[in-house]
């Protein structure tokens, strides 16, 4: 029997460009790149130089502070570059696919023992798939969490919806289940008030829980704060359904596939659906071939906390969606003097209020600039935590850890003040300003 939790605060973002749920192939990629940054937690230390030929599986770079955290290619083919930034810093490990893709294989069985299982994990790189509460990095295989939370949900803008992407994965999702049971004495897996995917509804030995509202109610912390909150000592493990699915196919076939079937949407797209694409993939031809002529924005993730790769870049390595929208070109004449009745606001500046059903071509302009940091109340309009946004974030911003402990950072991580940053009068990037003050705290508690 699940339970079902309301989420009253927050907002949807009446963006145009919703994916229909036709799902289309993506075409082949000629290159795929890793970017330590993305790992989050993680000091990377090279395994490979160019010209190296790897499988799919092998390791490209390790973490300099626990050597069994690996992070392995998604495809096989040779190390074509390795680019570098200021001081040396490791940008980017560049890999040129072969035609056909070779895997490493790790073994069919299923071991009983949990350290054999972490052990396949580590040496797989489906390790990285697991993120840890506080802080919000990759988990610790040492720890022992109080519970891992599977998120079978989507409530931002364009988000991959479960039920589709995990069409034909069954199996693959069930075993990854298994899994997870087995690294903890409790799995929790959340879902959307109105589901009705069987492989979600039937999910086996989990915890059941519903969830209602506009977003944030599909963000993991969310569902933390409601089910099991987070206090100073707990750990919590956290991962999305679809990369369940993942550790599910490592362990029934022993090859580890990073194929996803995500969403791609946003005004810019030709025709918004699901595509099939792989981590770390260049996203050049899906680019040339899928959005529409203009000047538009090219975003690995959601629109709300996604990364600008630009027409050229490459797909994320957990990336779970895509979203194109316009460049902010221009200011706009008289624009505060008109009505507006075409332009959203959500401290209903504009008339536009008067048409709530209305979509919004939206772009990516801040409408102003960087402002002096005031209280305003807007946050607590769409930030559904027991915590004070404004005086946590200005912590944050003072670098007062034991105020930042008191105010709640241990329950929350950037995406989930994604919406205060939007709203924000100010103008400030609140998103880095949250990440920052978690690697500070993590620093001094580790």
């Amino acid at each position: 029997m699940s339970k079902t939790h309301i989420i009253r605060k927050g907002l949807n973002l009446p963006l145009l460009g919703e994916p229909s749920e036709k799902v289309n192939s993506s075409g082949f990629s000629s290159s795929f790149a890793l970017r330590p940054s993305e790992f989050i937690g993680l000091n990377p230390k090279l395994n490979v130089k160019v010209g190296d030929k790897v499988k799919a599986g092998e390791c490209i770079f390790h973490d300099k502070s626990n050597d069994k955290i690996l992070v392995t290619s998604p495809v096989s083919g040779e190390i074509t570059a390795i680019d570098r930034g200021p001081k040396r810093r490791l940008d980017a490990i560049v890999i040129r696919p072969e035609e056909k893709c070779h895997y490493v294989n790790f073994g069919k069985e299923f071991p009983f023992e949990k350290e054999k299982i972490i052990s396949k994990l580590l040496l797989s790189g489906a390790w990285t798939l697991l993120q840890m509460r506080p802080y919000g990095c990759i988990a610790n295989p040492m720890d022992s969490p109080k519970a891992i939370f599977v998120n079978g949900m989507a409530s931002s803008p364009f988000a991959s919806k479960p039920s589709i992407s995990l069409k034909g994965k069954e199996e693959f999702f069930a075993a990854g289940l298994k899994v997870l049971n087995a690294l903890s004495g409790k799995t929790v897996l959340s879902i959307s008030s109105n589901e009705e995917s069987k492989i979600l509804l039937h999910a086996e030995g989990v915890e059941l829980h519903r969830f209602s509202g506009p977003h944030p109610s599909g963000n993991t912390s969310v569902h933390i704060s409601k089910v099991s909150p987070i206090n100073k000592g707990d750990i919590v493990w956290t991962i999305a359904a679809l990369d369940v699915a993942i550790i599910g196919q490592l362990f029934i076939s022993g090859e580890y596939h990073l194929d996803r079937l995500v969403a791609a949407g946003g005004s810019g797209m030709k025709e918004p659906g699901y595509f099939n694409v792989r981590g770390g993939q260049s996203m050049s031809v899906f680019f040339n071939e899928n959005v529409k002529p203009g000047n538009y924005r090219f975003i690995s993730g959601s629109v709300l906390t996604g990364n600008n790769i630009g027409k050229e870049g490459y797909l994320g390595y957990l990336t779970k969606q895509i979203t194109i929208i316009p460049e902010g070109e221009n200011t706009d004449f008289l624009g505060w003097v008109l009505p507006g009745f075409d332009k959203y606001s959500f401290s209903k500046a504009y008339f536009s209020w008067l048409f709530p059903n209305r979509k919004y071509n939206l772009t990516t302009k801040l409408n102003g600039e960087e402002r002096a940091f005031v209280v305003t109340g807007q946050y607590d309009k769409v930030f559904p935590f027991d915590i004070f946004p404004n005086q946590l974030l200005k912590s944050i911003w003072a670098e007062d850890l034991e105020k930042m402990e008191e105010l709640g950072i241990y329950e929350i991580v950037p995406e989930d003040f994604a919406l205060c940053e939007v709203i924000c009068t100010s103008k400030q990037p609140l998103q880095e300003m949250v990440r920052k003050g978690l690697d500070v705290l993590y620093a001094e508690m580790n």
